[in-house]
């Protein structure tokens, strides 16, 4: 071997050596502008709505979304730290996170009608918004789409679920309150006053709203007149010395989502997961529907547990269904063969619940496959136990109205020009919200505790929101740098061309293949 050869083979091992040592590009949470997700003002969205996300390297293919709504005084950036064990679930499992982001504001608005409209303006269907970009942008699940928040977050959470039964199928509302309570005497201040009072409501907040279970199903489906599809499934924490939001709302919250899942008030079952926790969950014909848990002598204190919400979503593995999805095949959207799907086409009219687009074909009952009840209703159901607050193994929510054998949403994510998830005659990918608002400057969550949804938590003066403050945590995402991965938009909304499973390897053999044939060729010239 010349010099020549061995000048090329030291070059070739030097390059090899830098792209073998070359660091992996790590995701990173990237703030959209608002022209690039569909905000702002030019859309008719608030103009302090914004929109963060998170997008693992590792990108599942067709990857399920959860939302992350901050507490009061909250930001996205902090909601971020504070998740940062569910954050590591998304980067083993391929799902992607946003955070939205109301900048500025005391709490959420989740009282007012452009807020609890499914064809509104405000809050919540900005964070809709988010959902409908997300879902396009990168082919997300549709079926998969989840919220889980702390106190005012916690209220988004139901006001999410409540409001938009077509969009999201399941959530944890960690110290909130039943959708549409937080309208009552609602303080619609925008800004963050130095009373820390606005989008505030002291009669919610203090326990004093109650109604009829009736009352406040029919408040809730007043919110998406005519949707007769299926309702997501929830998980209810709360303390019960919580002078902040007062525990007198668990009480209100059975009543309103036993009736919008057609359910007894009574519970299925009743446990202890651990010392001081009460766990209650209702059950339908196929699956856990709807839970809640009480931690004794717990106030304003119950914290986030990433891994418990990943495993009430069934986001504790990749791929995959959501587990109600499984444990009721054609039931609820995504479901696959054997029940529900109307031989007609689906969904009653033609494509649309709403008259703005709605949920095109999305939730209504066809013509010979299980109509829904006026409550938006699964089918009542008895006995079983759930997993101590994870998901439960077997059970569901019966979709009233059936998926047809053409069901789900579009491949882009579904949304219609206005608002709707277009399924041509399946069922909603879910949904439902509550009203609420959340926690005021002195109700800030820590970072902390969690709800287990699996083997429940121990009651913890420690973890959650402190007694003065804002939110723990709210300094500024964790990790540094780096574009997301997979197509992740940076504030440009640019996204990064190389796909997420991209790496140096494929560069490293391109460059050894042309160093071969320079060797070759110096070799016949040489010989």
């Amino acid at each position: 071997m010349n010099r020549h050869q061995n000048h090329i083979l030291a070059v070739a091992s030097l390059s090899l050596g830098l792209l073998v040592a070359a660091p992996a590009r790590a995701a990173s949470l990237q703030k959209l502008d608002q022209s690039v997700w569909g905000g702002g003002t030019a859309n008719g969205f608030p103009s302090y709505v914004n929109m963060y996300i998170y997008v693992p390297d590792q990108l599942a293919t067709k990857p399920p979304i959860v939302v992350g709504p901050h507490s009061c005084q909250g930001n996205g950036t902090g909601t971020y730290g504070q998740m940062s064990s569910l954050v590591s679930t998304a980067n083993k499992n391929g799902f992607i996170m946003i955070f939205p982001e109301a900048t500025g504001q005391n709490c959420w608005d989740a009282g007012t009608d452009r807020s609890l409209n499914h064809s509104g303006k405000g809050d919540a269907p900005a964070i809709v918004q988010m959902v409908k970009y997300t879902l396009s942008k990168y082919s997300g699940d549709a079926g998969r789409v989840y919220s889980v928040g702390m106190s005012s977050g916690g209220i988004m959470t139901e006001a999410l679920l409540g409001v938009f039964p077509d969009v999201f199928m399941a959530g944890v509302s960690i110290m909130g309150v039943p959708c549409g309570c937080w309208a009552d005497g609602y303080n619609d201040v925008v800004g963050k006053p130095a009373s820390g009072t606005g989008q505030w409501s002291g009669p919610c907040a203090g326990g004093t709203v109650s109604k009829t279970g009736q009352q406040w199903g029919d408040l809730v489906r007043s919110y998406f007149p005519g949707y007769t599809g299926h309702r997501p499934r929830l998980q209810h924490w709360h303390g019960t010395a919580d002078s902040t939001l007062n525990y007198k709302n668990m009480a209100e919250d059975i009543k309103e989502w036993t009736n919008l899942l057609g359910l007894s008030e009574t519970p299925t079952g009743t446990d202890t997961p651990t010392s001081g926790t009460t766990h209650q969950f209702w059950k339908n014909s196929c699956y856990t529907v709807y839970e809640t848990f009480s931690e004794a002598g717990v106030g304003h204190a119950i914290g986030f547990d990433g891994n418990a919400v990943g495993t009430y979503f069934g986001l504790d593995k990749a791929g995959g269904q959501d587990p109600e999805t499984v444990a009721c095949p054609g039931a609820v959207p995504g479901g696959g063969g054997g029940g529900g799907g109307g031989g007609a086409g689906g969904a009653t009219g033609s494509g649309g619940t709403t008259g703005d687009g709605g949920v095109g074909g999305k939730g209504g009952s066809s013509a010979s496959g299980g109509s829904s009840s006026a409550s938006g209703g699964n089918s009542a159901a008895s006995g079983g136990n759930s997993a101590r607050g994870g998901s439960p193994s077997s059970g569901g929510t019966v979709q009233t109205g059936g998926n047809s054998a053409s069901g789900g949403s579009s491949a882009s994510g579904g949304a219609t020009s206005n608002g709707g998830t277009v399924a041509s005659g399946g069922s909603s990918a879910s949904g439902g919200s509550a009203s609420g608002g959340a926690t005021p400057s002195s109700g800030g969550t820590t970072a902390t505790g969690g709800s287990p949804a699996s083997g429940g938590r121990s009651s913890q003066s420690s973890g959650g929101a402190q007694a003065s403050g804002g939110t723990i945590g709210t300094g500024g995402s964790s990790g540094g740098g780096g574009s997301t991965t997979g197509g992740g938009n940076g504030s440009s909304g640019c996204s990064y061309a190389l796909g997420a499973h991209d790496s140096g390897a494929g560069t490293a053999a391109l460059l050894m293949l042309a160093l071969g044939l320079l060797l070759r060729r110096r070799v016949s010239r040489t010989s």
